[in-house]
């Protein structure tokens, strides 16, 4: 068949797809059969192969098979980047409608169609039947945020045709076009464009418009040996994934949310962050992530399900609340080993706030990989006067742009001296934000342990030693009485410090 014309009918698919279901059955195979709006999926021992439809709409054109096999190739191409044990090849599809054949990649001589061929999974390791059962875990949420960080840095920039910001309103316009009566929510969406729109041009400018995933909700997410994997990227619209890269990670945080898991959320965005690096783009974050919700309002709308488009909405107007007319700028010191990183963890899942720590920072500046441990020679570099400065400087800049766009912050650090403490609470005062200072403390044998223990799993960013503690105790400026710290015992078992710190968080946000 010549794949340059329209060529199959929905008839003729009908057939082609029963009679290869029936083939597979007719082996002994149990085969699942899932149809879409625009595709059919054979399940059959350890593959799913996936047929488009032969149809045209207004956002996509089937109606080829040189048009089909090129978006088999695409979703090939997008989802082999986050999910390469899950996608295998594109096969075409010969003989006749009636008794069709699968040939194998490069056999295409008279193909009649084609198909993706993917590799099974679990449905039950789905982010979104995890969250669903309560089986989403920590872990899987910092190593999600992990693999989308990486993900992202490892893009190129898009082409300049893609990112404008005009298209960006354009989009978010759309939802109110097809959910109309959402005033409060439409004129959000106005006056948060109007604010964001310079950061979007100058990040378009800078390269963050790159070719994501685009559609990357918990449904599209599965865990394979222990591993998050994003799949089903949008493949037949590039204008849904040429975008700010902090669109594809605003659609987890508000899936999370969505899903009713407000600090599993609050933990990937700050853990995205971090680990990339990218903390210019999360200014953006409740405008994408109420964008992403109304989106999913649509859809709730087009298959009128008044139940999930309530939800929806509701998840809207809560996120479009995030940003904070005085937000809150939180200090957490100590020295090695007495519970930072700990405490900062769940006190951001509490307030709502993002993390800055100073271990990475510092590496970050240096160009040094998070859990690299540097010689005694770069040790000097690395923790020297200078590289301090900087990396103070570093976590004062982070922490005020993330202030001005109204979101509270959490800064991990030592904060040996009373002028890196101050600085800070420059910074909150400068911002209109509240600033507060915890103190953590732990014996003097449990931070050795601490640290000891830390040192041999060599899975944190603290190069911390003993020595260095004994050097912190003994330059460390004490934290004055008019300093107003607040002091949080870390010497107790994971669950009552997380007791400890979610107490410390209401009086925190109670001041």
């Amino acid at each position: 068949m010549d794949d340059t014309r329209a060529d199959l009918t929905p008839e003729q698919h009908r057939t082609m797809v029963a009679a290869l279901q029936a083939a597979f059955g007719a082996s002994g195979e149990g085969v699942e059969r899932i149809e879409t709006h625009i595709s059919t999926l054979l399940l059959h021992g350890a593959f799913a192969d996936k047929l488009r439809k032969p149809l045209a709409l207004p956002f996509l054109d089937f109606s080829t098979a040189a048009a089909r096999r090129h978006d088999c190739e695409e979703e090939l191409r997008l989802n082999r980047r986050t999910a390469p044990e899950l996608y295998l090849d594109v096969r075409p599809v010969l003989g006749t409608p009636g008794q069709p054949r699968i040939g194998e990649p490069g056999d295409d001589a008279g193909a009649i169609d084609w198909l993706l061929r993917m590799r099974r999974f679990d449905n039950e390791q789905l982010l979104a039947r995890l969250a669903a059962r309560g089986a989403l875990t920590d872990a899987h949420i910092d190593a999600l945020a992990r693999r989308v960080a990486d993900f992202h840095a490892a893009l190129p920039a898009s082409p300049a045709a893609w990112g404008d910001p005009a298209e960006v309103l354009r989009w978010a316009r759309a939802n109110f076009a097809a959910l109309p009566a959402l005033a409060d929510l439409h004129d959000w969406t106005e006056r948060e464009f109007e604010r964001i729109a310079p950061r979007l041009a100058l990040r378009r400018a800078q390269g963050f418009v790159r070719e994501g995933h685009g559609d990357l909700h918990l449904g599209n997410i599965v865990v394979v040996d222990g591993e998050p994997l994003p799949f089903d990227a949008i493949e037949f619209n590039p204008a849904l994934r040429h975008a700010d890269t902090m669109a594809d990670a605003a659609f987890v945080f508000m899936d999370l949310w969505r899903h009713g898991l407000t600090r599993p959320a609050r933990r990937f965005a700050s853990g995205y962050a971090e680990h990339g690096g990218d903390y210019g783009g999360v200014p953006l974050l409740p405008f994408f992530a109420v964008y992403r919700a109304l989106v999913r309002a649509q859809v709730a709308a087009i298959r009128n399900d008044e139940t999930a488009l309530q939800r929806d909405l509701r998840c809207a107007a809560s996120l479009a609340a995030m940003r904070r007319a005085r937000p809150l700028l939180v200090l957490v010191s100590g020295v090695s080993g007495s519970g930072k990183s700990t405490v900062t963890l769940e006190l951001l899942q509490s307030l709502g706030a993002i993390r800055v720590r100073s271990d990475v920072e510092r590496k970050r500046l240096a160009g040094v990989a998070v859990t690299e441990r540097p010689t005694a020679e770069q040790a000097q570099a690395l923790y020297g006067a200078a590289m301090t400065r900087r990396t103070y400087a570093q976590l004062n800049g982070i922490a005020a742009n993330l202030l001005r766009a109204g979101l509270n912050v959490i800064v991990d650090a030592a904060a040996l001296r009373r002028d890196e403490r101050d600085a800070l609470r420059s910074v909150a005062e400068a911002a209109g934000a509240d600033f507060h200072i915890v103190e953590c403390t732990a014996p003097d044998a449990v931070l050795r342990e601490r640290i000891t223990k830390r040192l041999a799993e060599n899975r944190d960013a603290s190069d911390a030693t003993l020595a260095v503690l004994d050097l912190q105790l003994r330059v460390r400026e004490a934290i004055a009485p008019d300093e107003n710290a607040l002091v949080l015992d870390t010497h107790a078992d994971r669950a009552t410090v997380a007791q400890r710190c979610e107490a410390m968080a209401a009086t925190i946000a109670a001041q």
